[in-house]
């Protein structure tokens, strides 16, 4: 017992470590009292017997990492909740020609800059290739061939576009939803005329600009 628990020093390694000497007696009544206090669950005869042992296991707690949570991604408005919303819808008020004139000229601008100038040796096919992936809000259009006679001739700024229809304004103030399939349409600026065949053009305008359009010879509406 006295062996496995502890040692007394010897005179020089008391003296060396400036350690009051004590008779075998005392430390072990020391060392007793120490453990009686320290574990007053276990009685004198199990703390000796589990001493005896060679390893004595502490108990270790290992504090567990939490776990990083994932971050939730903010979730915007689904179609149908945009829809119940009416976000995307023009109030009367606001329906009105002279209104987006100024958005009109800024999409001149625009164009001019994505076309280097439109100068007048300009590619026209290079045009049109712009133009296909180009943001149209803002643009003049005209319906120019539709399998409804009434859309022909419907010319105004275009407002909204979606995968399946166009939302124009007229002159007259009025607000006109034109669908893209079986119409085509033209758009004009600086004299340069590009034609848009809606069967063909039904995409969001954010998938049009990763979009690779071919040519063909003739289309049908």
């Amino acid at each position: 017992m006295k062996a496995a628990i502890y040692h007394a020093f010897s005179h020089k390694e008391a003296k060396d470590h400036d350690v009051q000497e004590l008779g075998s007696q005392r430390a072990e009544a020391f060392v007793r009292a120490f453990l009686k206090q320290s574990i007053p669950h276990m009685s004198q005869e199990d703390c000796e017997s589990h001493l005896q042992r060679k390893a004595v296991i502490l108990e270790y707690f290992t504090r567990l990492k939490p776990k990083p949570r994932p971050k939730k991604k903010s979730k915007g408005l689904s179609a149908k909740q945009r829809r119940d919303m009416r976000l995307f819808d023009i109030k009367p008020e606001q329906q009105r020609y002279s209104l987006f004139l100024p958005l009109h000229e800024l999409w001149k601008q625009y164009i001019r800059d994505l076309c280097n100038g439109l100068k007048p040796d300009t590619q026209p096919q290079m045009i049109q290739a712009k133009l296909l992936k180009a943001d149209l809000h803002g643009a003049i259009i005209s319906v120019t061939k539709s399998k409804c006679p009434s859309y022909v001739g419907v010319t105004g700024i275009l407002l909204q576009e979606t995968k399946h229809v166009f939302k124009i304004i007229t002159r007259e103030d009025h607000l006109k939803v034109i669908p893209k399939l079986n119409c085509v349409f033209t758009i004009e600026i600086d004299d340069f005329i590009s034609y848009i065949y809606g069967s063909k053009f039904q995409l969001r305008a954010s998938e049009r600009s990763a979009k690779k359009f071919k040519a063909k010879g003739s289309i049908d509406l």
